[in-house]
């Protein structure tokens, strides 16, 4: 395929491999400053920008990973089937998700606060591309709608050809800003998880074809309608290709959210973070849904989706959390399984009873223990629970709860055996909003 490339009229192409490329340094940049920074968006084709964006190699930096150009196809595919498509009423929507409900995260709210326009040029594009007449910018919480609505306002004044994009403030909950329920919260309904098919491609919100984006995700379309593919792609790796935000956290000297090129090893990330504070016993990549890589076995795993994919964990939405040698893993990840079994929509039998059961199951293994029947119990839960509910929810749980006895047996066997490990009395590590784990007062 023929590169595309955009050259901007403006500001001269940055350097494709300098960092970061996404987050402006020092205050939030209003629109004068983005113009100055980026210029003025492209005008580019739908099918271009598709094409371009195909190119380039860009994935969802919302958890799934899933490619953006094709999911914009599909957009496009299902709105030409449809009857009377050329009606307002029956045009797709667009849909960015900034809620970024994983309790640890905080990449999304970053980009947000210091380049809103980057995100809201990615809505611009996205919306053209697909024909849409409508967008939505869904954040958590009423503070950071305030301010984006702002940035709006100053585009509207500004006269900015795009389609207007309305803020939603969404409701706190893990699975709340999952696509299928932010579809249903924007369609009038509340804010759980729909079963699909159909999915919000095919049929969004109210009733029609939406692409779902998160906002870092459309941040770099509008990074690659301005610089091309190749640009884009000048750092990262062939099968992991462009640059991400990340959030490091746990036991590291300057924790916070880093834009790095994929790729890169743990260890290279860790230090990026300022090293470790305490002697590291693993790292939890990927968050709530994530998985547990031993240290120092994992430090040069690349961090990246297929890498971490490949080593037993996930890149999801970019989190790296490490656990010292003085946190007890197998409580870390009760208090998670215990924090998702009560994130639950309760619609769907393996959340209502299969992840409380799972969560019960590890509180008394991590914090009672001398009990093998708890164990194997826990063991027939898991391939139970997986894959069976509307969302991913039981599916995340599973994964997490399977890493940990998997990569830890020898920890699983010792509370099994002896009881509890005298880590296990320590405050948590993890940033868990606050509940009482069961099993634990």
């Amino acid at each position: 395929m023929t590169a595309i490339r955009a050259t901007p009229p403006g500001p001269p192409q940055p350097d494709p491999a300098q960092l970061p490329r996404l987050v402006t340094p020092g205050p939030p940049a209003g629109l004068a400053a983005h113009l100055r920074r980026h210029g003025p968006v492209p005008a580019l084709s739908g099918p271009a920008l598709i094409a371009s964006i195909e190119q380039a190699g860009l994935t969802g930096r919302g958890g799934a990973g899933f490619p953006a150009a094709r999911k914009m196809r599909a957009v496009t595919t299902a709105a030409s089937r449809r009857p009377g498509r050329g009606r307002r009423g029956g045009a797709p929507a667009v849909l960015a998700n900034g809620a970024e409900s994983e309790p640890a995260s905080g990449k999304d709210t970053l980009l947000l606060r210091q380049s809103p326009h980057l995100v809201l040029d990615g809505i611009a594009l996205a919306a053209q591309a697909v024909g849409a007449t409508e967008a939505y910018l869904c954040v958590a919480g009423p503070q950071p709608a305030a301010a984006l609505l702002a940035a709006v306002a100053e585009r509207q004044r500004a006269g900015l050809p795009e389609a207007g994009v309305r803020v939603a403030a969404i409701p706190h909950g893990y699975v709340a800003s999952e696509e299928s329920a932010l579809v249903n919260y924007l369609s009038g309904g509340p804010a759980v998880p729909r079963y699909v098919p159909p999915r919000p491609a095919e049929r969004g919100v109210g009733g029609r074809p939406t692409l779902v984006h998160n906002v870092e995700t459309l941040a770099h379309i509008a990074l690659i309608a301005r610089y091309g593919p190749d640009w884009f792609a000048a750092v990262g790796t062939p099968d992991a290709p462009g640059s991400a935000l990340v959030t490091i956290g746990g036991a590291v000297r300057r924790p916070g959210v880093y834009e790095i090129a994929l790729g890169r090893p743990v260890t290279e990330l860790i230090e990026l973070a300022g090293g470790t504070t305490e002697p590291p016993q693993a790292i939890l990549a990927g968050g709530c849904f994530g998985g547990w890589l031993p240290l120092p076995g994992a430090a040069g795993v690349p961090v990246s989706p297929p890498g971490l994919r490949a080593a037993g964990a996930a890149f999801g939405s970019g989190l790296l959390t490490v656990l010292p040698v003085t946190a007890c893993v197998l409580a870390e990840t009760a208090r998670v399984l215990r924090y998702l079994a009560g994130q639950s929509a309760g619609q769907c039998g393996p959340c209502t009873f299969g992840l409380p059961a799972i969560a019960d199951a590890l509180a008394q293994i991590a914090w009672q223990g001398r009990d093998r029947r708890t164990a194997e119990w826990l063991r027939y839960l898991l391939p139970v629970v997986a894959n069976r509910g509307a969302c991913h929810l039981p599916d995340g749980a599973v994964a997490v709860a399977a890493s940990a006895i998997r990569s830890f047996s020898k920890e699983v066997e010792q509370h099994v055996t002896h009881g509890p490990c005298a880590n296990a009395s320590r405050p948590p590590v993890l940033p868990l909003p606050r509940t009482a784990p069961a099993g634990r007062p």
